[in-house]
C-alpha cells in the first residue's frame, strides 16, 4: 500500500460522519461540472418551491392552532 492509499483510507471514515455519507458534496460537484446554467436555474427554483411548500404547511398548522379554543378546567362541586 502506498502513501496515497494510506491517506485515502485514513480519510474514509470522516466522509461517512454526515447523514448523506458524502453524497451531497459529490452531487454538488457533479452538477457544477456537468450541468448547464439553465439546469442549475431549474434546480435552484425547485429548491425555492419546495421551501415555499414547507412554509405553506407550517402556516396552515399555525392557523389551525390559533382557531382552537383554550381548554377550561373541569367544574368541581364543593361541599
Amino acid at each position: 500500500m502506498n502513501r496515497r492509499q494510506q491517506k485515502a483510507d485514513a480519510k474514509a471514515p470522516d466522509v461517512f460522519d454526515c447523514f448523506c455519507h458524502g453524497l451531497g458534496p459529490q452531487a454538488t460537484r457533479l452538477l457544477r461540472e456537468m450541468a448547464p446554467g439553465e439546469a442549475l436555474d431549474h434546480f435552484r427554483q425547485a429548491r425555492v418551491e419546495f421551501l415555499k411548500g414547507v412554509r405553506a404547511l407550517i402556516d396552515r398548522r399555525i392557523e389551525e392552532l390559533g382557531k382552537e379554543k383554550p381548554r377550561r378546567g373541569a367544574k368541581v362541586a364543593v361541599d
